[in-house]
């Protein structure tokens, strides 16, 4: 039997090679396409591009200390931002951001939060069982007054908008 050279390879050890290298040089071919891909459709490190549109405010009533503003904000870009703060001169005073949560007796809260999330490509839509922003109530307010207000956001800057007065239950609220 003819002894083989330890020094000259087995043809099953260049192919066993071979195909161990295959497989990351394969993921990495993948990973590539589908990043020339993703650049391609201009998604690459493109900012955020944000868009706040309907914005309501409703008809404070009651001698009520606050009400609650509303707005839909949407995020066209490639990546994410941050709603950090919300403010209105005509407000006259502090506004927040608040969330809505139900308790097991089914009755509902509102929690302060110091900042929400606009995914890319994706929309936010505030509403009186999600999201709200709490405005101190001006009396001097009437069904379809606008109120202006600014959004200011983590990437993307102060967004100016304006809010129509609504009455609570007003367009299925």
């Amino acid at each position: 039997m003819a002894e083989q050279n330890p020094w000259r390879p087995s043809r099953r050890r260049l192919t066993d090679a071979l195909l161990a290298a295959l497989a990351p040089v394969a993921a990495c071919g993948l990973a590539l396409g589908g990043l020339s891909m993703w650049t391609a459709y201009g998604n690459a490190g493109s900012p955020a591009r944000i868009a706040v549109t309907g914005g309501r405010v409703f008809l404070p009533y009651g001698g009520v200390p606050e009400t609650a503003a509303f707005f839909r904000i949407s995020n066209s870009g490639g990546s994410a931002d941050r709603l950090v703060k919300v403010t209105s001169a005509e407000a006259g005073g502090a506004t927040t951001i608040s969330r809505h949560r139900m308790t097991d007796g089914r009755s509902a809260y509102g929690q302060t939060v110091a900042s929400v999330d606009v995914p890319a490509g994706g929309s936010l839509a505030m509403s009186p069982s999600s999201l709200d922003v709490t405005v101190p109530a001006t009396a001097h307010w009437q069904a379809g007054d606008l109120v202006p207000f600014t959004l200011h956001f983590e990437n993307s800057g102060a967004v100016r908008t304006l809010a129509v007065v609504v009455r609570p239950g007003q367009d299925g609220n």
